[in-house]
């Protein structure tokens, strides 16, 4: 049995590739990872936290952004689609097709069995290297729970946790709160 060796692709085969077809894929190094579907909880979450931070970011600086949104990693070379990003200032764009985002200050991720991992690994530590990025909100599909991770002027960053339905997510690179109560709104758990 003979193995085959993995083809890499280089950034611009990857950008064509992605603006010819409907399914998104991330990248990094020369490989492309498909992402799977989502699942109606998914769904929810991302229309919820969207709904709740679009509300709250009406006539201010700051500009909301659903999962369509490719953001490159700048300083690693990942592209990737996160859940929800939110970008304060004026949005950087990576290209001239002006569909890549590079400057995110938020990013909100949903946490699936097969993503929960990489979300909190791996992606974690390729969003740190982005000199804009200030928190990062993990939530969990099927059940209440919370991860917020904040950055700190000593370039730390902390985490603050929660599993209480009435609690309330303080966002305050952004000036916004989320109430998990809107968040898991018709979400069946």
């Amino acid at each position: 049995m003979s193995v085959q060796a993995k083809q890499s692709i280089s950034v611009e085969e990857y950008l064509t590739m992605e603006r010819e077809i409907e399914e998104k894929h991330e990248y990094l190094n020369g490989e492309v990872f498909a992402m799977g579907g989502a699942s109606p909880n998914h769904g929810l979450i991302v229309t919820n936290v969207v709904i709740e931070l679009g509300t709250q970011l009406k006539k201010r600086p700051c500009t909301v952004y659903a999962a369509d949104l490719r953001v490159k990693v700048t300083p690693t070379g990942l592209y990737t689609y996160p859940d929800v990003v939110v970008v304060c200032g004026e949005p950087q764009i990576d290209d001239q097709n002006k569909d890549t985002l590079t400057t995110p200050t938020l990013i909100v991720e949903v946490l699936s069995e097969s993503t929960k991992s990489c979300d909190r690994g791996d992606k974690f530590a390729h969003y740190r290297s982005l000199p804009s990025f200030m928190e990062y909100v993990l939530i969990d599909q099927d059940m209440i729970h919370v991860e917020h991770f904040i950055h700190q002027p000593d370039n730390r960053w902390i985490l603050a946790e929660t599993n209480r339905i009435e609690d309330l997510i303080e966002l305050g690179s952004i000036g916004c709160t989320l109430s998990l109560t809107e968040v898991y709104d018709k979400v069946r758990l």
